[in-house]
């Protein structure tokens, strides 16, 4: 066992209940490699997860994505070595908690080196969010040509759906605020609405019947509903308990838990990142013992990117 820094939830509560704490951190077993992590981003499930407290005992370590380099491997480990940058997708609802900590230990199927030419704090952005994309447009199973309306445009999760959706020949609608209609056109939406009730009619403007399928990243629940046409797919990213559907929709909740062992999914992410198909931006980064300033930036909201805590000697 090493004992690492951590960042520690050590009740639920505010920005405050966030500690430095130590961690003891086992060698890779097999099919499992152990990072010595560089960066790790903070995303809404994490601040989630601090309001609300973890399963188990605390302190709780959050943390989805991480990006670093491979200090060990377990056996029957191949497609990463000792001494490579990699992003990983760490599930932080393990006994061993996150992927906020100096050293984590993971499933070699959910590691992946870095896209080519992409720094660590950027590749750090990426995992958790771009899995989640996948994963919605696969229960989505539209058909290229088909129309996607993608809620909350300028957020994390739609900078990666958009394009991913584009790249499946889908047709995608987005809402945003005005100073951030240009912001979501460069992500690759073909229309751009603005937020709020008028953004409905921005929809059956385009297409009269409704979209075929819904991403609803803004939280839009079953005000999410006039905008899918009869029979039309709607996939929330937070769960589902606003009681039944209406009108033939068929409401397909995504659960990126499930999505962590998709190794194939993380190198199409990888690949189209090298390729500047995705946008990734990476914001401030803070070392553990400011972990709280990073949960009060998320909490303040507005971000466009990802704050991330620093396991850096510069954090």
């Amino acid at each position: 066992m090493t004992r690492v820094r951590a960042v520690g939830i050590v009740r639920p509560g505010g920005p405050e209940v966030l500690e430095v704490v130590e961690r003891e951190v086992r060698e890779p077993g097999e099919g499992e490699v152990r990072i010595r992590v560089a960066y790790a981003a903070v995303n809404p499930s994490d601040t989630a997860t601090r309001a609300r407290g973890g399963a188990g005992e605390p302190p709780w370590v959050p943390g989805w994505d991480a990006a670093g380099v491979v200090e060990s491997v377990g056996s029957a480990v191949d497609g990463v070595a000792v001494g490579d940058e990699v992003m990983a997708v760490v599930w932080p609802g393990r006994p061993q908690g996150g992927a906020q900590q100096e050293l984590v230990v993971n499933l070699a199927a959910s590691v992946v080196p870095v896209p080519d030419g992409v720094s660590l704090e950027a590749a750090a952005t990426l995992p958790m969010n771009g899995l989640t994309a996948l994963a919605a447009l696969d229960l989505l199973g539209l058909e290229a040509g088909r129309t996607l309306v993608v809620t909350g445009g300028a957020g994390h999760l739609a900078s990666f759906a958009i394009p991913l959706a584009k790249e499946r020949g889908l047709r995608v609608i987005a809402d945003a605020k005005p100073d951030d209609e240009e912001l979501v056109l460069s992500f690759g939406a073909d229309v751009v609405g603005a937020r709020g009730g008028a953004f409905v009619d921005a929809v059956r403007a385009e297409v009269a019947d409704g979209a075929d399928g819904v991403l609803d990243t803004a939280l839009l629940n079953r005000d999410a509903f006039p905008l899918l046409r009869e029979g039309g797919v709607l996939v929330p990213v937070r769960g589902w308990s606003h009681g039944d559907s209406e009108r033939g929709i068929d409401i397909r909740p995504v659960l990126v838990r499930n999505a962590v062992e998709r190794t194939d999914w993380l190198h199409e992410l990888r690949g189209l990142a090298a390729r500047g198909r995705l946008p990734l931006r990476p914001l401030d980064a803070y070392p553990p013992e400011r972990a709280a300033e990073a949960h009060r930036a998320m909490d303040a909201g507005g971000l466009r990117g990802r704050v991330l805590i620093a396991f850096t000697s510069s954090g």
